[in-house]
């Protein structure tokens, strides 16, 4: 039997049009009439006061909101601690200092609490954070009524790693508009895909056009190639805004698609007391479900279950592994109480993506019955 990958990427069928256009005008490079379309695109689709830049990784959205917030050498940013690696590692290319945060257990996400300790105790030390890393995981939105509340407290912008969230909402309103910045990903295992690919979002045209400045390697105004700023070759190519116009036309259905997985493995789920399957707690959160995660009684269970898919030749895998936890980050300061560690040892992420047919389904749902029954 086929492997049963957890996320691939699916095409929409209206991809072609727009490669074969850049072809065909020789836009073969990055930026071009693709990207300035795309990006009108996702601003249309994030509503009133949304400015778009596409780029060409997520994670070179985080480095360019952390370089217009003003980090520097020295400076401290918090960041939420269970994630993947791309949310913290742009914080040391600017040789600013991670300040990790542990989840909470609701939404899995950066903990109100230990936020409110990290920033208290961070100015107690004359180190007030230039900025906050909060993510909203496997596209669950985090806490942000409280977050928000305790950042405008003591004035600290928030940058909303949102890679994972495209369609995600809290309140009616989309995940990605609520930091100083938002940060899309477009890789090959998210919602929709430019193949690689990623986008900043923020609420400010001007902040947007410096973005693509930085990342069109920030060449100044002039008739020759003159640089008075570090630049970037950080901007989304022609070729692969086109994949992305084709992606967006079937975003609803891609994101329905998901939801539907989530359905299928409560179903699955309901009578196996073994397992907890995560999900939101109230109708504030919507959830694109991009992963759906479970929780097992402990990591034997966890370790034996993801073998015992793997001899199905079906794709499982362990939830993120904290960044405190990391040997590349484990020296920085940490604050929490496990809440992180806990899920890491005994969270297993499902086969999600919306290629997912019903003889797969049928597959999964085979080796879950066997193992625990």
């Amino acid at each position: 039997m086929g492997r049963i990958y957890l996320s691939l990427s699916q095409q929409s069928g209206f991809e072609i049009e727009y490669i074969e256009k850049a072809l065909q005008s020789n836009w073969i490079t990055s930026g071009g009439p693709n990207v300035n379309d795309f990006e009108v695109e996702l601003q249309n689709y994030f509503g009133e006061d949304s400015f778009v830049a596409a780029l060409n990784s997520g994670t070179s959205a985080i480095h360019l909101s952390l370089i217009l917030l003003g980090v520097k050498p020295g400076d401290e940013v918090i960041c939420q601690s269970l994630t993947f690696s791309a949310s913290a590692n742009p914080i040391l290319y600017q040789g600013a200092t991670p300040i990790f945060v542990d989840s909470e257990p609701e939404t899995w996400n950066i903990c109100p609490e230990n936020l409110e300790i990290a920033i208290k105790d961070r100015i107690k030390k004359r180190r007030k954070p230039k900025a906050i890393i909060a993510v909203h995981l496997y596209g669950t939105p985090y806490k942000i009524d409280e977050i928000h509340a305790i950042a405008d407290r003591y004035g600290i912008p928030i940058i909303e790693d949102s890679a994972e969230a495209l369609g995600s909402c809290y309140k009616g309103k989309n995940c990605g508009t609520f930091g100083e910045f938002g940060i899309l990903s477009f890789n090959g295992n998210k919602i929709i895909t430019t193949s690689s690919g990623g986008a900043l979002i923020s609420n400010s045209k001007a902040l947007k056009e410096k973005a693509i400045f930085y990342a069109t390697q920030s060449k100044d105004d002039a008739i020759h190639y003159q640089h008075s700023e570090i630049g970037y070759n950080y901007r989304m190519s022609n070729i692969c805004a086109g994949i992305g116009l084709g992606q967006m036309k079937t975003l609803k259905e891609k994101i329905d698609s998901r939801r539907n997985n989530h359905l299928f493995y409560r179903e699955l789920f309901s009578t196996i007391e073994e397992v907890e399957l995560f999900e939101t707690k109230n109708e504030d959160y919507f959830s694109n479900y991009w992963l759906n995660t479970i929780l097992l009684k402990s990591s034997k269970v966890k370790n034996d279950l993801l073998q015992a898919f793997e001899e199905a030749n079906i794709e499982t895998r362990p939830i993120w592994k904290p960044m405190h936890l990391q040997p590349i980050f484990d020296s920085y300061p940490y604050y929490g109480n496990k809440v992180s560690e806990k899920l890491f040892e005994n969270g297993l992420c499902m086969p999600s993506g919306t290629n997912l047919t019903n003889e797969d389904k049928k597959r999964i749902e085979k080796v879950i019955n066997t193992f625990f029954n």
